[in-house]
């Protein structure tokens, strides 16, 4: 849909202030506050526009974790934007969001992933066509069934204002979209996922957004703070270290922010913050039968219905 009075403005102050906010919550808790490191897109290089990538790595809590924002312009839609509404192929283009993933040093505390994003075709004489995108998902390496729980609550009470069919349509998206079709499972246990959205409008369409992007820290901290000081070994380590290729993997072979990102000619450093500071591939290993590794497998690597169970 077009909408020719829309401003990008309020957009950008939020995401911007919403990187700081959960830096702020996350440094805090960890003890250890994120280095910013702004950045521009030089003449030349295809894009215009830059952004600020806030980092933490090798801290206590969070063993690595990113969090950027990025506001940047091009003459042509990517491929992997232009991909499921081919009509606006050629266009050109303005895209902001904030992305996030966090990857604990604790095994028992689990990996997440969060983006809120807004993207903006356009073509000299015609109205702007505008569509957002976002969610959270969470990915354990040892699974709990409550912290599951909260953090598909916590996303139900986010989504609730705007439509009581949306929680149940973005937890469907998020199964579909975060699941490794060359491995035949999901990538953790799922959240909320949306893309190309304008069904409500420019701002209430925005509404929800920030709704999303706000329920983060009530979505994931509680859950990193309960399960941080669990003991762990070098077994729950190596597990999870293995566990993380497969996030490596997703976001390589399949994510589309990753793919539009990198076609675009955006800036890989922090297009790439949200790969693991350690990962490693086994062949053909399989976790020994009753384990809590086999567990993950069995009970939480598949959609569920967390909130009716």
């Amino acid at each position: 849909m077009t909408d020719p009075t829309f401003d990008f403005t309020p957009v950008r102050t939020y995401l911007q202030g919403l990187q700081r906010r959960i830096a702020d919550a996350i440094g805090a808790l960890d003890g250890k506050p994120f280095a910013a490191d702004a950045w521009q897109r030089a003449p030349g290089e295809g894009l215009r526009g830059g952004g600020i990538t806030t980092i933490l790595e090798d801290s206590e809590l969070i063993e690595r974790g990113g969090i950027g924002f990025s506001d940047v312009a091009g003459d042509a839609l990517p491929a992997a934007a232009s991909a499921a509404r081919p009509q606006l192929a050629g266009r050109g283009f303005e895209a902001m969001g904030v992305s996030l993933v966090m990857h604990p040093r604790n095994p028992h505390c689990p990996t997440v992933h969060m983006n809120v994003r807004l993207l903006v075709a356009t073509k000299e004489g015609e109205a702007p066509v505008f569509w957002f995108g976002g969610g959270m998902d969470l990915t354990p390496y040892y699974g709990y069934e409550e912290d599951a729980r909260h953090f598909h609550a916590v996303c139900l009470k986010a989504l609730a204002p705007f439509g009581t069919d949306l929680y149940p349509r973005f937890k469907h998206w998020c199964d579909e979209y975060f699941f490794l079709k060359h491995r035949n499972e999901t990538r953790g246990v799922g959240g909320i996922f949306f893309d190309d959205f304008d069904a409500l409008g420019f701002e209430r369409s925005f509404e929800m957004v920030r709704s999303v992007g706000d329920a983060f820290v009530d979505a994931y901290l509680p859950i990193l703070e309960k399960r941080r000081a669990t003991p762990y070994g070098e077994r729950e380590r190596a597990f999870q270290n293995y566990r993380r290729g497969r996030y490596v993997e997703f976001n390589l072979v399949l994510d589309r922010g990753t793919h539009f990102g990198l076609q675009s000619g955006g800036r890989t450093e922090s297009i790439l913050l949200s790969m693991p500071p350690v990962a490693n591939w086994r062949y053909n290993w399989q976790p020994e039968a009753g384990s809590p590794e086999a567990r993950l497998y069995t009970d939480f690597l598949r959609p569920r219905a967390w909130l009716d169970e």
